[in-house]
C-alpha cells in the first residue's frame, strides 16, 4: 500500500472521529440543534449519544494509531537494505 493510501485512511478517521464524537458531543450537550445525518450518535437518547460519541472518538485514534505504525513499517521495509 502506498503511504499515500495511508494518510488519506488517517484524514478520513480522524476527520469522523473528531466530527462524530466530539463535535456530535458538543453539538447535544451546548446547542438545541436537531440530529442531522452528520451527527449521527445525536440521534440517540440522551446518555447513550455520549457514550456513542466517546467510542467513536476512541476507535479514530485506535485507527489513526494503528494507521501510523503500519506506514512506519512499510517506510522501515523500504529503507531496510536488500540481500542478507
Amino acid at each position: 500500500m502506498d503511504e499515500g493510501w495511508y494518510r488519506l485512511g488517517m484524514v478520513v478517521a480522524f476527520t469522523l472521529g473528531l466530527w462524530e464524537g466530539v463535535i456530535a458531543i458538543v453539538y447535544r450537550a451546548f446547542t438545541d440543534k436537531e440530529a442531522g445525518v452528520m451527527t449521527a450518535v445525536n440521534h440517540l437518547p440522551s446518555p447513550w449519544c455520549y457514550a456513542a460519541g466517546a467510542v467513536v472518538a476512541v476507535v479514530a485514534v485506535v485507527v489513526v494509531g494503528a494507521l501510523d505504525r503500519g506506514r512506519k513499517r512499510l517506510l522501515e521495509r523500504r529503507n531496510a537494505p536488500s540481500g542478507v
